[in-house]
């Protein structure tokens, strides 16, 4: 296992490097430029990350938020012209040492929360929340206005205003456009994508849908063991793999998140893991906890045993975290808590590298 953590960029990030290089264990971070769905990434600006993230000691191996534009989701001509922007894209990563691209096929909303900062009775931290009757009452374009109000300023993964600028034409365009359809497009990407990864030796690892069920009318297509087993088969090869996030699939209560950690590590299709607990607290209805597993409704302990047994040497990172100890930053992307959260999931793993001796 490698652990890793998301980390923003100088720029935008307030949580220095050599922050996230003091925390033990770290061996790398799963970074991202913050460009736009779409767009072929600049390779000088990629060379100075990387540079910026080595010089601290840290890996930058895996890449999250290679954004697929709409157009390919919803299967339109200028679609191509998309793709051969990723295929660009890949080459250069892959070229610069990139092993593994986190990316994800949700229409529209890659996430969605109904607040970003709901304070925990038993502790008085905040953490993200979700209650589906809440939509209801705001509908698409609230949700979008109470994202961005929440955000304290900082730039979302999934919310960047370029994507969310034209959302009622964009919602309106997928009233036609159901599951098959989508995942039809989906296997056209992949079709065009894959060959290219293996080829210069990079895993795609696609996110599941957050929350783990359709939203808005909007068609979702992998948030259940059973989706992402049609997804492996749109374009069998060992480069076509998940991100396997237990928070997104572990709000849904009937995901067995140990178990599909088991049955896609055997079939070696984890390209990486994104870990994290969550409290049900109803139907649809949940916050984000703590890593220890008493504080939510997973089980850690379960989970990284099950990543020891099939998916020993994946990419990890602690996944959203709380607020805690009076700190502002980017909902979900706080120091303490991360921290915390991988130190948790270390002394796991060390407890059950010895158990097995």
């Amino acid at each position: 296992m490698k652990m890793t953590f998301r980390w923003y960029g100088s720029a935008t990030d307030p949580i220095p490097l050599k922050y996230i290089k003091q925390i033990p264990g770290m061996t790398g971070l799963m970074g991202l430029l913050e460009k736009p769905a779409g767009v072929d990434w600049p390779e000088d600006e990629f060379v100075a990350l990387k540079k910026e993230v080595n010089e601290t000691g840290l890996e930058i191996e895996v890449i999250e938020s290679v954004n697929v534009h709409e157009d390919i989701k919803m299967g339109v001509p200028s679609r191509d012209e998309y793709i051969a922007n990723y295929i660009s894209t890949i080459r250069m990563l892959a070229k610069h040492g990139v092993k593994v691209i986190i990316y994800n096929f949700m229409p529209v909303f890659d996430w969605l929360r109904t607040d970003l900062a709901r304070v925990i009775p038993e502790d008085g931290s905040n953490s993200l929340y979700f209650d589906e009757k809440d939509l209801g009452a705001m509908g698409p374009l609230e949700i979008v206005r109470k994202t961005s109000e929440g955000s304290h300023g900082f730039t979302l993964p999934g919310w960047e205003p370029e994507r969310l600028a034209l959302l009622e034409t964009t919602l309106r365009q997928y009233e036609s456009i159901g599951p098959d359809d989508l995942r039809k497009n989906f296997k056209y990407f992949l079709d065009a994508v894959i060959p290219v990864c293996e080829e210069v030796g990079v895993r795609m690892a696609c996110h599941p849908d957050d929350p783990a069920w359709p939203i808005f009318g909007l068609p979702r297509i992998t948030h259940s063991l059973e989706d992402f087993d049609k997804m492996v088969h749109l374009h069998d090869s060992p480069a076509n793999t998940l991100c396997l996030c237990t928070g997104s699939l572990g709000s849904n209560p009937e995901n067995d998140i140990p178990s599909i950690i088991r049955h896609f590590g055997q079939m070696d299709r984890i390209g990486a893991m994104h870990v994290r607990n969550v409290k049900y607290l109803g139907h649809h209805h949940f916050r984000e906890a703590a890593h220890l597993s008493s504080t939510g409704d997973l089980d850690l302990y379960e989970i990284m045993k099950a990543i020891y047994e099939t998916v020993p040497d994946t990419y990890v990172r602690p996944d959203h975290g709380r607020m805690i100890w009076d700190e502002q930053g980017r909902p979900g992307y706080g120091l303490y808590d991360r921290a915390l959260g991988a130190a948790y999931l270390n002394g796991l793993w060390e407890a059950i590298v010895k158990e097995n001796g």
